[in-house]
């Protein structure tokens, strides 16, 4: 699959169950990953996909889960893995790249975004996580809005944001509709431009101890049958660890 993409810059849209965001991607200085993310988008990939994790305070997570109807989740098909580009720092309201457990290249479909400033951790674990875009305008409100919400587990995945009505606990979604979940409806790019990024100052990545190129991207099972993949690539707390203070 060529990730050759029209756009060389971008500025794309969330439309969500809970509200729209706008993130803008650094095109420029990690475009192997801009360019797998479009990829995604252009192949509708994201289309009607649920956020699946939240880890308070940390992450909000989404890309490669559906919901069809009854539990478990349905975990998409994806690509093959892109290169890592840990570039910039893992501060709050960025996007980054998901990825598994001591494989530097293993990054598909899913992103999550930092509700906090993750640096000291994600800057450096497994090859660091690559940030690759920005939240901008009101985003964050909207990204704050799904981490309030109730949090239930299923199966290998733990932290689901659930919208539930006042009194109503996790039991009693044994058989949940797709308005439960935090849907991501629909991306589109708003702005092409090269130029979108040009007045966004991101923050560097200062904290790997030698950064020099990546290497080329690893092959990976990405089954949806894989209940290992699954727990991987949820970046559960065991995989990456929240440091506090």
């Amino acid at each position: 699959m060529s990730l050759t993409f029209a756009a060389q810059a971008t500025i794309v849209e969330f439309k969500t169950s809970q509200g729209v965001i706008q993130v803008n991607l650094f095109d420029k200085t990690t475009p192997k990953t801009v360019a797998n993310f479009l990829q995604y988008i252009d192949e509708e990939h994201y289309t009607n996909s649920v956020v699946h994790r939240v880890s308070e305070g940390f992450v909000v997570q989404g890309g490669g889960f559906t919901f069809e109807g009854a539990w478990p989740l349905t975990r998409l098909e994806t690509n093959s893995p892109v290169i890592n580009e840990p570039i910039y720092s893992n501060v709050k309201g960025t996007i980054a790249m998901a990825k598994l457990s001591d494989s530097a290249n293993s990054a598909t479909d899913q992103w999550f975004f930092n509700l906090a400033n993750n640096a000291s951790n994600l800057d450096v674990q497994n090859s660091g996580f690559t940030v690759f875009g920005q939240v901008i305008g009101d985003g964050m409100t909207v990204i704050e809005k799904i981490a309030q919400l109730k949090l239930c587990n299923a199966g290998s995945l733990q932290g689901i944001p659930m919208v539930v009505n006042e009194g109503q606990q996790c039991a009693d979604l044994a058989s949940p509709g797709i308005e439960n979940f935090v849907v991501i409806e629909n991306m589109t790019i708003i702005d092409s431009s090269e130029a979108t990024a040009d007045d966004l100052n991101p923050v560097k990545n200062t904290l790997l101890s030698s950064p020099t190129e990546p290497t080329a991207p690893i092959n990976n099972d990405s089954s949806g049958g894989s209940f290992t993949w699954f727990y991987l690539l949820c970046l559960l707390p065991w995989v990456i660890k929240k440091r506090v203070g």
